[in-house]
Protein backbone atom coordinates (compact mmCIF):
# COMPACT_ATOMS: atom_id res chain seq x y z
CA UNK A 1 0.00 0.00 0.00
CA UNK A 2 1.62 3.81 -1.32
CA UNK A 3 1.59 5.88 1.60
CA UNK A 4 -0.86 8.41 -0.34
CA UNK A 5 -3.57 5.08 -0.30
CA UNK A 6 -2.63 4.76 3.20
CA UNK A 7 -3.44 8.62 3.77
CA UNK A 8 -6.49 8.79 1.93
CA UNK A 9 -7.56 5.46 3.82
CA UNK A 10 -7.11 7.12 7.06
CA UNK A 11 -8.99 10.58 5.95
CA UNK A 12 -11.79 8.57 4.87
CA UNK A 13 -11.73 5.93 7.96
CA UNK A 14 -12.40 9.46 10.13
CA UNK A 15 -15.16 11.02 8.08
CA UNK A 16 -16.92 8.21 8.44
CA UNK A 17 -17.01 7.53 12.49
CA UNK A 18 -17.58 11.83 12.29
CA UNK A 19 -20.60 11.02 10.48
CA UNK A 20 -21.58 7.86 12.63
CA UNK A 21 -21.07 9.95 15.73
CA UNK A 22 -23.76 12.20 14.61
CA UNK A 23 -26.06 9.89 13.18
CA UNK A 24 -25.75 8.03 16.44
CA UNK A 25 -26.73 11.11 18.29
CA UNK A 26 -29.28 12.19 15.98
CA UNK A 27 -31.33 9.14 17.15
CA UNK A 28 -30.68 9.53 20.67
CA UNK A 29 -32.35 12.30 20.74
CA UNK A 30 -35.47 10.99 18.22
CA UNK A 31 -35.47 8.31 20.84
CA UNK A 32 -35.66 10.49 24.14
CA UNK A 33 -37.91 13.06 21.78
CA UNK A 34 -40.53 10.06 22.11
CA UNK A 35 -41.31 10.60 25.84
CA UNK A 36 -41.15 14.96 25.62
CA UNK A 37 -42.58 15.72 22.24
CA UNK A 38 -40.96 18.67 20.51
CA UNK A 39 -41.71 20.71 17.46
CA UNK A 40 -38.34 22.37 18.08
CA UNK A 41 -36.67 19.35 18.19
CA UNK A 42 -37.98 18.03 15.25
CA UNK A 43 -36.72 20.63 12.72
CA UNK A 44 -33.16 20.81 14.67
CA UNK A 45 -33.00 17.26 13.71
CA UNK A 46 -34.04 17.88 10.06
CA UNK A 47 -31.11 20.79 9.82
CA UNK A 48 -28.83 17.61 11.61
CA UNK A 49 -30.35 15.19 8.02
CA UNK A 50 -28.99 17.89 5.90
CA UNK A 51 -25.55 17.84 7.22
CA UNK A 52 -25.85 13.92 7.40
CA UNK A 53 -26.53 14.58 3.91
CA UNK A 54 -23.13 16.20 2.94
CA UNK A 55 -21.52 14.09 4.55
CA UNK A 56 -22.67 11.27 2.75
CA UNK A 57 -21.75 13.00 -0.77
CA UNK A 58 -18.68 14.03 0.75
CA UNK A 59 -17.52 10.60 1.43
CA UNK A 60 -19.09 9.05 -1.68
CA UNK A 61 -16.65 11.13 -3.55
CA UNK A 62 -13.65 10.32 -1.32
CA UNK A 63 -13.98 6.36 -1.83
CA UNK A 64 -14.73 7.48 -5.90
CA UNK A 65 -11.38 9.29 -6.05
CA UNK A 66 -9.71 6.89 -4.41
CA UNK A 67 -10.47 3.94 -6.50
CA UNK A 68 -9.80 6.26 -9.38
CA UNK A 69 -6.22 7.03 -8.38
CA UNK A 70 -5.25 4.29 -6.31
CA UNK A 71 -7.08 1.18 -8.64
CA UNK A 72 -6.57 -0.59 -4.62
CA UNK A 73 -7.27 -4.49 -4.29
CA UNK A 74 -8.17 -7.15 -2.14
CA UNK A 75 -8.46 -5.81 1.44
CA UNK A 76 -8.31 -1.99 0.45
CA UNK A 77 -10.80 -2.34 -2.07
CA UNK A 78 -13.29 -4.57 0.01
CA UNK A 79 -13.13 -1.34 2.86
CA UNK A 80 -14.05 0.92 -0.14
CA UNK A 81 -16.88 -0.91 -1.30
CA UNK A 82 -17.79 -1.36 2.80
CA UNK A 83 -17.39 2.12 3.47
CA UNK A 84 -19.78 2.99 0.71
CA UNK A 85 -22.06 1.05 1.64
CA UNK A 86 -22.24 1.52 5.11
CA UNK A 87 -22.36 5.74 4.43
CA UNK A 88 -25.60 4.72 2.64
CA UNK A 89 -27.07 3.12 5.66
CA UNK A 90 -26.51 5.27 7.98
CA UNK A 91 -27.75 8.13 5.70
CA UNK A 92 -30.92 6.33 5.52
CA UNK A 93 -30.77 6.27 10.11
CA UNK A 94 -30.32 9.87 10.06
CA UNK A 95 -33.92 9.82 7.91
CA UNK A 96 -35.57 7.18 10.17
CA UNK A 97 -34.52 9.57 13.01
CA UNK A 98 -36.11 12.69 11.43
CA UNK A 99 -39.41 10.47 10.44
CA UNK A 100 -39.72 9.61 14.32
CA UNK A 101 -39.46 13.31 15.50
CA UNK A 102 -42.05 14.09 13.20
CA UNK A 103 -44.15 11.07 14.80
CA UNK A 104 -43.87 11.71 18.33
CA UNK A 105 -44.66 15.14 17.29
CA UNK A 106 -48.28 13.96 16.15
CA UNK A 107 -49.12 12.89 19.28
CA UNK A 108 -48.80 16.72 20.71
CA UNK A 109 -52.52 16.91 20.41
CA UNK A 110 -53.08 13.99 22.21
CA UNK A 111 -50.67 14.20 25.37
CA UNK A 112 -52.48 11.90 27.30
CA UNK A 113 -51.59 8.89 24.97
CA UNK A 114 -48.66 7.14 26.78
CA UNK A 115 -46.07 5.17 25.10
CA UNK A 116 -45.82 1.71 25.22
CA UNK A 117 -42.65 0.45 27.72
CA UNK A 118 -41.37 -2.04 25.08
CA UNK A 119 -40.94 0.92 22.89
CA UNK A 120 -38.52 2.48 24.56
CA UNK A 121 -36.85 -1.04 25.23
CA UNK A 122 -36.67 -1.63 21.49
CA UNK A 123 -35.42 1.60 21.01
CA UNK A 124 -32.84 1.37 23.55
CA UNK A 125 -31.72 -1.64 22.13
CA UNK A 126 -31.75 -0.51 18.78
CA UNK A 127 -29.66 2.52 19.40
CA UNK A 128 -27.18 -0.08 20.66
CA UNK A 129 -27.29 -2.46 17.83
CA UNK A 130 -26.31 0.65 15.69
CA UNK A 131 -23.48 1.44 17.96
CA UNK A 132 -21.75 -2.30 18.06
CA UNK A 133 -22.37 -1.95 14.30
CA UNK A 134 -19.65 0.81 14.01
CA UNK A 135 -17.95 -0.55 16.66
CA UNK A 136 -17.19 -3.48 14.49
CA UNK A 137 -16.22 -1.75 11.74
CA UNK A 138 -13.77 0.13 13.67
CA UNK A 139 -12.21 -2.83 15.52
CA UNK A 140 -12.59 -5.09 12.23
CA UNK A 141 -14.32 -7.76 14.47
CA UNK A 142 -16.50 -10.03 12.31
CA UNK A 143 -17.56 -11.69 15.48
CA UNK A 144 -19.26 -8.69 17.15
CA UNK A 145 -20.37 -7.92 13.50
CA UNK A 146 -22.18 -11.24 13.55
CA UNK A 147 -23.43 -11.05 17.20
CA UNK A 148 -25.70 -8.22 15.97
CA UNK A 149 -26.94 -9.66 13.30
CA UNK A 150 -28.60 -12.34 15.44
CA UNK A 151 -29.95 -9.60 17.52
CA UNK A 152 -32.54 -8.33 14.89
CA UNK A 153 -34.49 -11.33 15.73
CA UNK A 154 -35.19 -9.66 19.00
CA UNK A 155 -36.30 -6.52 17.89
CA UNK A 156 -38.39 -7.48 15.24
CA UNK A 157 -40.12 -9.90 18.16
CA UNK A 158 -40.35 -6.86 20.38
CA UNK A 159 -42.26 -4.56 17.38
CA UNK A 160 -44.83 -7.22 16.85
CA UNK A 161 -45.61 -6.95 20.74
CA UNK A 162 -45.97 -3.39 20.52
CA UNK A 163 -48.18 -3.06 17.65
CA UNK A 164 -50.37 -6.19 18.88
CA UNK A 165 -50.61 -3.69 22.24
CA UNK A 166 -51.24 -0.66 19.99
CA UNK A 167 -54.07 -2.33 18.06
CA UNK A 168 -55.62 -3.68 21.11
CA UNK A 169 -55.53 -0.24 22.72
CA UNK A 170 -57.05 1.11 19.15
CA UNK A 171 -60.01 -1.26 19.37
CA UNK A 172 -60.65 -0.66 23.10
CA UNK A 173 -60.38 3.32 22.32
CA UNK A 174 -61.26 4.22 19.27
CA UNK A 175 -60.49 7.96 19.90
CA UNK A 176 -56.88 7.70 20.27
CA UNK A 177 -56.63 5.83 16.65
CA UNK A 178 -55.08 8.90 14.70
CA UNK A 179 -53.20 9.16 18.14
CA UNK A 180 -51.57 5.55 18.20
CA UNK A 181 -51.61 5.38 14.70
CA UNK A 182 -48.31 7.90 15.14
CA UNK A 183 -46.78 5.42 17.78
CA UNK A 184 -47.31 2.33 15.69
CA UNK A 185 -45.44 4.40 13.00
CA UNK A 186 -42.93 5.46 15.38
CA UNK A 187 -42.54 1.89 16.63
CA UNK A 188 -42.16 0.86 12.74
CA UNK A 189 -39.40 3.42 12.12
CA UNK A 190 -37.44 2.65 14.94
CA UNK A 191 -37.69 -1.63 13.91
CA UNK A 192 -36.15 -0.43 10.54
CA UNK A 193 -32.91 1.26 12.53
CA UNK A 194 -32.10 -1.98 13.91
CA UNK A 195 -32.39 -3.45 10.39
CA UNK A 196 -29.86 -0.82 9.47
CA UNK A 197 -27.32 -1.27 11.83
CA UNK A 198 -28.06 -4.86 10.37
CA UNK A 199 -27.09 -4.43 7.30
CA UNK A 200 -23.59 -2.57 8.47
CA UNK A 201 -22.53 -5.80 10.34
CA UNK A 202 -23.27 -7.64 7.31
CA UNK A 203 -20.58 -4.99 5.26
CA UNK A 204 -18.17 -5.71 8.56
CA UNK A 205 -18.47 -9.07 7.91
CA UNK A 206 -18.16 -9.02 4.42
CA UNK A 207 -14.73 -6.21 4.75
CA UNK A 208 -13.03 -8.46 7.62
CA UNK A 209 -13.59 -11.73 5.44
CA UNK A 210 -14.36 -11.43 2.64
CA UNK A 211 -17.68 -13.06 3.07
CA UNK A 212 -21.23 -11.88 1.73
CA UNK A 213 -23.65 -12.95 4.71
CA UNK A 214 -26.68 -11.22 3.65
CA UNK A 215 -30.18 -12.58 2.35
CA UNK A 216 -28.41 -15.88 3.44
CA UNK A 217 -31.64 -16.87 4.98
CA UNK A 218 -33.61 -16.28 2.11
CA UNK A 219 -31.10 -18.23 -0.03
CA UNK A 220 -31.57 -22.15 1.84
Amino acid sequence: MTIHLTRDLETLHRDLLSMSAMVEDMIHQAVDGLQKPSLELARALAERDNEIDRWDVRIEDECLKILALHQPVANDLRRIASVLKITGELERVADLGVHIADRSCGMLTRPGVTIPLKLKEMADFAVDMLHRAIDSYVDLDAERARRVCNDDDHVDELNRQIIAELVQRMQSNPDLVEALMHVFSASRHVERVADHATNIAEDVVYMVEGEIIRHRNSLR
